[in-house]
């Protein structure tokens, strides 16, 4: 401390010096000093420092002064309180001197300050403030200088954006100051006043937002001067831009002076802002906006093509090259028109280029008006690219993009496969479109201004992304354009790149031989940008490169265009590039891509090339930096149908590749096992046994549950090593079988890495290798089961293996059995006989079972004389797990031979209802086969089963109810023209039972993937969904469910219907106080809630709605009943707080309008206590509502704007009042900021 004080005290000793050298050095040392974390300053270095920077602030040297002011900012942090108030009411002070320079640098003092000031919530801040308010609403009111003025309202206007919540007090009084000078003489004046009001606007309170409005209104509605209805338009488009949640239930009275004030002749200033006006509407106030939408469109549509001054029609539409020219000519700083288009007084080019903004915003937030803008918008907004005012081209363009964006189906959490077909009229109106936009963009792809073209090429990408192929027959006009900003010098880098991205776009999305014509153009300018000494312009051009080579020879189909002449330069320029070392990463990296692309396309006619690049590849593979992208290069080449002769990179490649196959990078392993297996399939017999050893020594490890794709593709290698190598398998005792062994048990084996599996196996038994054939390979998968050790079966587990793990060996001694038919009889007898025996465990039946279940799908089973008897008789052992693999076996069995196994499982139905459960069970894995398989026996049973499932529907156990209706669900998948119709038929019965059956069965014809019932679905789902309204509970229950999983997997099915399911839907949100009752339970009583089932089934339709069709949904509607679900039971609150955390990001000017009525809820919960005698769950249930409630808390803290909501920030104080609450808000916001922030649930 005493060596801090004496440097500082030096420094304060130089800063008096009267050598301003001197006094510039040690200020900037006591800057250093200040900005060091580590500096604590004693009372009077704080005093003596505080008192010297502001006497500096009065130096005669401007380096001096600014120092000094650069000071304040980190010494506020470093001083007491009392010292920054003395700065503060120095600087306050210093604003109102007579000394001009004093007066700027105090306001930059002044600024400084308040922007290093600490948060809202430190105490510092709230004193400094009130400080300072007072003095500058003293400044803007009484004084007459208005350099003075126009700083105080600046420094108000940043007061008011950090602290306007703590200010609530002066609100009114900063009110009454800024409303005078919105009609000051100085336009400078209103302008910061308007700036410092759109930040009051944000925290002040509801009644002064009314006086606000109500004054500006008056004002308009007299309109006694024209400039200061000016000033009065931009004022309500700055509110509604800052508080746009607060003006929405203002608009109407708004909205008709906007309107006839924009269509005032002769003021175009006037005009454009009420253009900007009607755009912060759209944007801010969606839903309050709605009725006057069409008449701001058709408003910004006439002035998009006002341009008084000028006269297009005189322009040669066919050749205007050098009118366009010379429209470029603009000036730097408003961007105007040459004097030969306009006087310096034109202002319409602003009308304009408000026009097109307003009609961005417009489509931008308006997706349900797709197709109207298609008829009126799009024709108008193409046929003004001819724009003259570079500026206002700029906008159009970007306002067809917006457009072009909306017409791509985008949805967050999933893709649906009919997307498109529900976007298909806006797209079809596009494709009738395209020849206009081409030709209309075409005229000014060769404009000497850069931006235009930029403009041009990221509008023609975007149609690409949108409609990709649409461009096929316009290449030609296209070209040219692409031509030029590739060959003029004048262009920039970024021209130049961007022009580069537009053509690798353009040929990725296109038939190759519509480019075939114009290739020899485009090859010497691209050839000739992978030269270019800039890196950014040679990476992509390379990678145009790339892709101009599989256009010029596509392997995947035929063409007649002579390539030949243009292999050697793409050749050459990429070898420069390869063979450099000192060049940038990712030159690199797309040097080595392209070149592998030119060897896979054109290789055989660069044979003798080979020896050189090849080698190459060698070295780069040695690199850390270049392997990966190496290894994806000899990918490609080993891949390539030409067949290249790579065999002199093999003997050094295949062992550098083994090594990396122990590497800590997992992308590595994926690449290096996807190229090892392609070199294995195309090259095996140039692969030497050395080589093989070199690689298997490697495998074990990779294979394990803990990385299932890296266990995936290690048994597709080797899968392909025992179809090419076979000798090779010897080498796969003991270390590898015995970890594929250990995966097989391994609960976690699934999906692609158990079918790899099991085509591993398949191919592995017809090797024949010594030690493991069939009768090898079985007592390996069988004996954990047959013969448990403690290392397989811990001594408190249930069973041998875990029961997952059952299925999997099951399905692997099921492939090994149908793949050896010879031993398949004997096998089958053998698990027959183990089922039999009394002494046999539970493991060994399951096992069997599942086997023979597994066996039977594929093999028929009629030679087992008595199995049926076998199977049923398992119904009535005593394990769950066996009865239910009896009957996985009993159904799959049936598969095998329907005509002798169907009728005895229908049989068994009817005549066993104590079996029914299982039997049924059974029928449904029948019905499952048959309704995934192209061709079905089933078709002559399916009247029978239809019939016998029916009889079943009134079952009372909803457990049974529910096989019913899944197996008539995949039934009616089979024959869906015929049982489509006859499931809704149904839905008129009297029964509950029925409906509910048969509004569940619909649900499970409803899948994530393309199926023909789709079309016959969509026309009826609207009726099964009517079940939405039935009389019983249960039913409805039912159909939301329904409802949810077709929202989620299919959302084109029921988007079309939601303006009437949404209203039952969310009538179901409700409580209902007739479905409460109390039930006495001894002497307590208890109170069950018979609606919150259902009630929740309606909350997570609302959840999965906000992925697949929220913009079909009116979203204040939405808010209304998550608002009440914030107040409802448990489970409801904890999915209401997952919807507003999606909320905030997906619509959060929305969510700001109804911020203050959410915050209640969420302060209940957080600030409810349990009960001190409460149970153990009780405690655990608040405690995580109470994080999901502050999960919410963060969310809605991350919307933009939301901090300036004085209910938010009151919350959020109290929050941070809480020791107990704090620590969990701060771990809350602290998981946030790390990557995968966001919580979703999952709705499948």
């Amino acid at each position: 401390m005493a060596s801090v004080s004496y440097h500082i005290s030096n420094l304060l000793e130089k800063m008096t010096s009267n050598d301003k050298d001197f006094r510039f050095m040690a200020t900037n040392d006591l800057m250093t000093e200040l900005q060091k974390d580590s500096i604590k300053l004693d009372d009077d270095s704080e005093k003596k420092v505080v008192r010297m920077l502001l006497k500096l602030l009065e130096d005669k040297n401007g380096e001096v002064q600014n120092l000094a002011v650069k000071c304040l900012g980190p010494l506020v942090s470093k001083v007491k309180e009392f010292q920054v108030e003395t700065i503060v009411d120095t600087l306050c002070s210093n604003m109102l001197s007579d000394k001009e320079q004093l007066r700027d640098i105090s306001s930059i003092g002044l600024k400084t300050v308040i922007n290093e000031l600490p948060p809202a919530s430190s105490p510092l801040a709230a004193n400094i403030c009130k400080r300072i308010t007072g003095r500058l609403t003293s400044a803007i009111s009484k004084q007459e200088d208005v350099s003075v003025k126009l700083e105080a309202l600046d420094i108000l206007g940043d007061l008011l954006s950090r602290f306007g919540g703590l200010l609530l007090n002066f609100h009114a009084s900063i009110l009454e100051a800024l409303l005078p000078q919105l009609t000051s003489a100085r336009m400078a004046v209103r302008k910061r006043a308007i700036l410092a009001l759109g930040q009051l606007v944000m925290s002040c309170c509801a009644s002064l937002f009314q006086k606000l409005m109500d004054h500006l209104l008056e004002q308009l509605t007299n309109n006694t001067n024209v400039s200061y209805t000016r000033t009065f338009i931009q004022c309500i488009g700055a509110i509604c831009r800052h508080a746009g949640h607060r003006i929405g239930q203002h608009l109407e009275r708004i909205l008709p002076l906007t309107i006839s004030f924009s269509k005032v002749e002769g003021d175009d200033e006037l005009r454009e802002y009420c253009i900007q006006a009607f755009e912060s509407f759209v944007r801010r106030c969606p839903k309050e906006v709605s009725p006057h939408i069409l008449t701001i469109i058709e408003l910004c549509l006439e002035y998009l093509c006002y341009d008084p001054n000028y006269n297009y029609d005189d322009a040669d539409e066919d050749d205007d090259e050098n009118a366009m020219d010379a429209d470029n000519l603009d000036d730097d700083d408003e961007g105007e028109s040459d004097d030969e288009y306009s006087d310096d007084d034109d202002m319409s080019w602003k009308v304009r280029r408000a026009s097109a903004k307003c009609l961005q915003a417009t489509m931008g937030t308006r997706h349900e008006m797709l197709s109207d803008f298609y008829k009126t918008v799009s024709p108008a907004l193409v046929a003004r690219f001819k724009e003259r005012e570079e500026n206002v081209k700029s906008d159009i363009f970007q306002a067809f993009i917006t457009l072009l964006k909306q017409t791509r189906p985008a949805h967050t959490a999933f893709v649906d496969p009919d997307a498109m077909d529900q976007e298909e009229g806006p797209v079809s109106m596009l494709r009738q479109q395209i020849p206009d936009i081409v030709k209309a963009v075409h005229r000014q792809m060769k404009e000497k201004s850069i931006k235009t073209r930029q403009g041009c090429f990221a509008l023609l990408t975007e149609l690409i992304h949108v409609v990709p192929g649409s461009l096929n027959n316009h290449i030609a006009a296209l070209v040219p354009g692409v031509q030029f900003s590739l060959g003029d010098k004048n262009s920039s880098s970024n021209m130049k790149i961007d022009t580069l991205a537009f053509l690798n776009c353009l040929m990725c999305n296109h038939t190759p031989h519509v480019f075939h014509n114009h290739i020899k153009v485009l090859i010497s300018h691209v050839v000739s940008a992978v030269g270019d000494p800039f890196y950014k312009i040679t990476s992509e051009a390379l990678l145009v490169t790339q892709t101009m080579i599989q256009v010029i020879r596509p392997l995947d189909c035929e063409v007649s265009f002579d390539f030949t002449p243009y292999v050697m330069d793409l050749y050459s320029c990429t070898l420069t590039r390869l063979r450099a070392a000192d060049i940038d990463q990712e030159v690199k990296e797309r040097a080595i891509s392209c070149m592998s692309q030119i060897i896979a396309n054109l290789g055989d006619h660069l044979t003798s090339e080979l020896n050189v690049c090849l080698p190459i590849f060698l070295e780069r593979l040695k690199n850390e930096i270049t392997r990966l992208t190496t290894v994806k290069a000899l990918t490609l080449i080993a891949s390539s149908p030409l067949k290249l002769d790579i065999s002199s990179i093999l003997n050094n490649g295949m062992p550098i590749l083994a090594s990396f196959l122990r590497k800590n990078h997992r992308a590595l392993k994926l690449s290096t096992l996807a190229c090892l297996n392609i070199l294995i399939i195309n090259y095996g017999e140039h692969v030497t046994e050395t080589m093989i050893n070199g690689v298997l020594v490697e495998m074990p490890p990779l294979i394990s549950e803990t990385d299932l794709h890296i266990s995936q593709l290690s048994l597709t290698l080797l899968t392909s090593l025992a179809r090419i190598l076979p000798k090779s398998m010897l080498k796969i005792k003991p270390d590898i079988l015995s970890q594929i062994l250990n995966l097989i048990r391994s609960p976690l084996l699934q999906g692609g890495a158990l079918d790899a599996m099991l085509e591993f196996f398949k191919t592995l038994v017809s090797t024949s290798t010594p030690g493991m054939t069939y009768a090898d390979l079985l007592r390996c998968l069988t004996e954990p089961v047959y013969n448990p050790t403690e290392a397989t079966q811990p001594p408190s587990a249930q069973y041998a293996v875990h029961k997952q793990a059952f299925h999997s060996v099951a399905k692997c001694v099921a492939v090994l059995t149908i793949n050896t038919a010879s031993e398949s009889a004997g096998v089958v007898t053998q698990f027959i006989t183990d089922i039999k025996n009394p002494k046999s465990s539970d493991s060994v039946k399951l096992f069997a079972l599942l086997s023979i279940g597994e066996i039977g799908k594929h093999v028929d089973m009629s030679k087992q004389t008595g199995l049926q008897t076998v199977l049923i008789n398992c119904f009535s052992l005593p394990s769950e797990e066996v009865k239910s693999a009896a009957s996985f076996a009993l159904g799959n069995v049936s598969v095998g031979n329907l005509p002798l196994y169907l009728p005895f499982v229908l049989q068994e139905i009817e005549s066993q209802p104590k079996r029914q459960y299982l039997l049924l069970h059974s029928l449904k894995e029948i019905i499952t086969c048959q309704s995934k398989s192209s061709v079905t026996g089933l078709q002559e049973y399916v009247a029978s089963i239809w019939a016998m499932l029916f009889k079943h529907c009134e079952c009372p156990e909803e457990g049974t109810r529910n096989v019913v209706a899944e197996c008539l669900g995949k039934l009616t998948l089979i024959d869906p023209v015929t049982l489509l119709p006859k499931l809704k038929d149904f839905l008129t019965s009297p029964s509950a039972f029925t409906r509910s059956t048969v509004v569940t069965a619909v649900k499970y014809t409803i899948s994530d993937q393309p199926q023909p019932i789709d079309p016959l679905l969509k026309s009826c789902i609207g009726d099964f969904l009517k079940t939405m309204e039935d009389t019983d509970l249960n039913v409805r229950r039912v159909s939301l469910v329904t409802f949810n999983s077709a929202a989620h997997n299919k959302p084109s099915l029921v988007r079309d219907l939601l303006d009437e399911i949404l209203p039952n839907l969310y009538n179901e949100t409700n409580v209902r106080k007739e479905l409460i009752r109390e039930v006495e339970m001894g002497p307590f009583k208890h109170t069950v809630d018979d609606g919150l089932d259902i009630r929740k089934a309606a909350f997570e339709c609302m959840y999965t709605l906000l992925d697949s069709c929220l913009n079909r949904v009116d979203i204040f509607e939405f808010l209304n009943h998550v608002e009440e679900g914030l107040k409802d039971h448990y489970d409801i609150k904890m999915l209401t707080y997952l919807m507003l955390v999606r909320l905030s990001s997906l619509c959060p000017h929305a969510m700001l309008q109804r911020l203050d009525r959410l915050i209640e809820p969420l302060r209940t919960t957080c600030t409810t206590k349990v009960k001190a005698n409460s149970v153990k769950q009780e405690f655990e249930k608040q405690d995580e509502l109470k994080r999901s409630a502050m999960r919410a808390v963060v969310a809605l803290l991350a919307m933009p704007d939301s901090d300036k909501n004085p209910m938010l920030n009151e919350f959020v104080t109290q929050i941070r009042g809480s020791p107990e609450m704090s620590t969990i808000f701060d771990g809350i916001q602290k998981d946030n900021s790390g990557p995968g922030g966001d919580t979703f649930m999952d709705t499948s």
